[in-house]
């Protein structure tokens, strides 16, 4: 019988109080009331004409993202989690993960949202600088960030992970440490420690700040990772740290080329079929059409298959960001493609000292090739 990968399922949430000058994310500034409910109800609605066949497999792993998934009351994520249970089995150890924003959340939600079957929180501090929070954009301070992350374990949250940034306007390696000492002080099981970068279409992008240059940058990381190391996270992805069992499931799934549903505005999807194929889907993006089209009975997404090219050099695209790395073994059941289309990008991989393989049959980025990441990723682009 074929074996399908695994199945995890996100869920976008696209309002923010304010969007941050360097997010490209799809996220709106919230003007005026949130349509909570007349949001949930598109969800539930999109939910209800995903393909059945789909049902077949448990989920593994939810994830609430956005944009900013606290604003919305824990009563609308339990309509929600309860709509997606009628509809799909849940894996025993489901992962369920919900973003929240120090700055947009009432404290007192934790325990509802708790108990509406969250049991992973992922808090964007970014940083405990109130002068770099400023400088960010952000709409909260260092204290309100301890105030949320005091809260998020006093609702029972034992699962939690902390976002921070690095290389922020004209941040000093003592600076940057700092930010890391502050958060190890708290404990998290997870933290994703991410090099701020200047993305088109973000006011950053066309109104640069003054950021640190590429030595100092570096600096930053290096020091920044050898204490993470020390306080005994281990990097399992280019930007995520973990403590020992404590790694995201639900990204793991992407890393490992599984499948995704998405559903909200401006979602994705990553789906294999029987026999081979991958597709994508892709909502549309904005959240007033989204809405519009739900409730008006039209499709709110695009379906493409994935060309056998393109199916390659995603699944590398996706693994080679692990520290595991992966199998040819893993590379042919996840793709339905034979390893030996990997083989000249493979050699040239190990000639450049990007790619090792090592003693367990699986073939792993050097520390070289996840410093120069973009150049290892590139040697499987597909060529005309």
């Amino acid at each position: 019988m074929e074996t399908l990968p695994p199945l995890s399922l996100y869920v976008h949430f696209p309002w923010c109080v304010a969007k941050c000058p360097y997010c490209d994310f799809n996220s709106h500034s919230l003007r005026g009331e949130l349509p909570a409910q007349e949001y949930v109800d598109a969800l539930i609605t999109d939910l209800g004409r995903v393909d059945t066949v789909f049902f077949e497999r448990p989920l593994v792993s939810i994830f609430l993202g956005g944009g900013t998934p606290s604003l919305f009351p824990p009563n609308e994520m339990v309509r929600l989690l309860d709509a997606v249970a009628v509809r799909f089995d849940f894996a025993p150890s489901i992962e369920i993960t919900m973003e929240a924003n120090p700055g947009a959340i009432e404290h007192a939600s934790f325990g509802g949202y708790r108990a509406a079957g969250i049991n992973r929180l992922s808090l964007g501090v970014q940083s405990f600088s109130d002068s770099k929070l400023r400088a960010l954009g952000r709409i909260h301070d260092s204290s309100a960030a301890h105030t949320a992350f005091t809260e998020a374990r006093a609702a029972g949250f034992t699962n939690i992970n902390l976002d921070l940034m690095f290389a922020l306007p004209e941040q000093s390696v003592t600076e940057a440490l700092s930010d890391i000492a502050t958060a190890l002080a708290l404990e998290p099981e997870h933290l994703s420690y991410y090099h701020l970068t200047l993305e088109p279409n973000t006011v950053f992008y066309n109104q640069p700040p003054s950021l640190p240059d590429s030595d100092l940058a570096w600096e930053i990381q290096h020091t920044g990772a050898e204490r993470l190391r020390l306080a005994g996270y281990g990097n399992y992805e280019v930007s995520a740290w973990a403590q020992p069992g404590r790694e995201c499931q639900h990204n793991l799934n992407y890393w490992r080329y599984g499948d995704y549903l998405g559903l909200g505005a401006g979602a994705h999807g990553k789906l294999s079929g029987h026999g081979g194929a991958v597709f994508r889907e892709t909502r549309v993006s904005h959240p007033r059409e989204y809405l519009k089209r739900l409730q008006s009975g039209e499709v709110p997404f695009h379906r493409a298959d994935v060309s056998e090219k393109d199916r390659a050099f995603e699944f590398m695209l996706n693994t080679l960001r692990l520290k595991s790395g992966f199998a040819l073994t893993d590379f042919e059941r996840q793709t339905g493609l034979p390893a030996h289309l990997l083989e000249a990008g493979l050699e040239e991989a190990m000639q450049k000292q990007l790619l090792v393989e090592s003693g367990k049959g699986y073939l792993q980025p050097t520390e070289q090739g996840w410093r120069f990441l973009d150049d290892l990723q590139g040697i499987f682009l597909p060529t005309d």
